[in-house]
């Protein structure tokens, strides 16, 4: 029942023309997105359809900002400034969901070669989301009083896009906010319902690049060699130890290889493989302890296979920010506000996700109160049948995932409007 009403307020919203001319249907304007994904610092034509519909509904409207950012704000009298983000950027993944309006897209990072691009995480929902409660709020001024300052931001994927904002004078250029929301779809959850962390919502993430070297030389003669992709298949299998046998089991932490890289040819041994981690944790001090213990682990490694001194391993990178952290009070309000709006069935507890942010680096930034929250995408007959053992569900940044978009996006408009009038009441 709650997810019809919903549909209902968002065919509804659809209907109306007295703020907008011939609006776009948000879930062919869903599809048009996903259909055309871009890599981040390059969503060009994702950031002119935001700041079009922005425009369209009456925002003041910037653009090129950090480059393909887009802010639009609207004024309604006196009272709280709320910012609401949506992220743009597409990831490096071959579409393989075999829907109609699937993407095909190619891409280039601005260092790199072409690859395949995909909304494998679901921006494109929030960019949906987006352009919604832009409408509704240009539509229902008499529901609130204050200013909204709508973010579209590039290169979350990437990790630098808020703070790129940030340093292309966001908080100076437009009207500081009081408060931060943000939603980021969920493939853990059914399309209809939400989740509000109360405190930690996303873990810290570190990218560490690896390369091993050795000595190359003919496959046929491996004793003349010192094979370095024999040495990176035993370091990948070392750093799992650093979980299972170092690491507090009640302090969350993750070590994935996510890319490795070495050799040309079948009878070639190269003379380095490239390695590509990502870390993540909820604390500093455990982040240090295992970025630490990767580079005791590779070097350990290398040293038993006897490398020498002046081929040891190298390492780039390991920087980190900090966690994802709710503001709780504000967590707390916004859990109970959609329970009222949307219904308790609705509104799902979830364990903190080991996935990573960088929407907390507005509310950092301004030293305001934020919260992101999940909104979930998974189709119910989808949801059903993996309930009963049948086909697992895509997660997040899979070439297969799909969310089902016309529930998720008015469950997604309708928290979000919902959230942004609590936060600035009509007077």
């Amino acid at each position: 029942m709650g997810r019809i009403i919903g549909l209902v307020w968002l065919s509804a919203a659809l209907l109306s023309t007295s703020a907008w001319a011939a609006p776009v249907d948000l879930v062919t304007l869903y599809k048009d997105l996903h259909a055309h994904p871009e890599l981040a610092f390059h969503e060009v034509r994702s950031a002119g359809i935001l700041a079009a519909e922005a425009r369209a509904a009456g925002f003041e409207v910037t653009e090129k900002v950090a480059r393909t950012g887009v802010v639009a704000v609207l004024k309604n009298g006196d009272g709280p400034t709320v910012l609401i983000r949506a992220d743009m950027d597409g990831l490096p993944v071959k579409e393989a969901t075999g829907l109609p309006y699937a993407s095909t897209a190619m891409g280039q990072y601005d260092v790199g070669p072409m690859t395949p691009v995909m909304h494998a995480c679901g921006h494109d929902i929030h960019m949906a989301v987006w352009v919604g409660t832009a409408r509704w709020l240009a539509e229902n001024r008499k529901s609130w009083r204050g200013t909204v300052v709508m973010v579209g931001q590039p290169a979350e994927e990437a990790g630098g896009g808020a703070e790129a904002m940030l340093a292309d004078g966001f908080l100076a250029r437009f009207p500081k906010p009081d408060f931060a929301l943000a939603l980021h779809d969920n493939s853990t959850l059914p399309a209809g319902q939400v989740s509000v962390p109360p405190y930690r919502a996303l873990s810290i993430i570190s990218s560490l690049d690896i390369v091993v070297k050795g000595i190359g030389g003919h496959g046929a003669y491996p004793a003349t060699t010192k094979d370095p992709v024999a040495l990176a298949a035993r370091i990948v299998t070392a750093l799992q130890t650093i979980i299972s046998r170092e690491n507090d089991p009640f302090k969350p932490a993750v070590i994935t290889v996510g890319s490795i890289h070495g050799g040309t040819k079948h009878n070639i041994i190269p003379d380095e493989v490239a390695l590509q981690l990502t870390i993540r944790s909820y604390e500093a001090a455990q982040q240090q302890r295992l970025i630490d213990s990767i580079k005791r682990v590779v070097n350990g490694e290398a040293m038993a296979a006897g490398i020498p001194d002046r081929l040891m391993p190298t390492f780039r990178g390991g920087e980190f920010g900090p966690p994802t952290l709710n503001d709780t009070a504000l967590a707390t309000r916004l859990k109970a506000q959609f329970e009222a709006k949307l219904g308790k069935a609705r509104v799902v507890d979830l364990d903190p996700s080991m996935a990573s942010e960088d929407f907390q680096y507005f509310g950092l930034k301004a030293k305001i109160p934020s919260v992101i929250y999940w909104l979930g995408g998974v189709g119910q007959a989808q949801w059903d049948a993996a309930q009963k053992g049948g086909p697992a569900i895509p997660s997040l940044h899979n070439s297969g995932w799909a969310p089902d978009p016309a529930p998720t996006i008015a469950t997604g408009v309708e928290s979000m409007t919902a959230a942004a009038v609590m936060l600035m009441p009509a007077k």
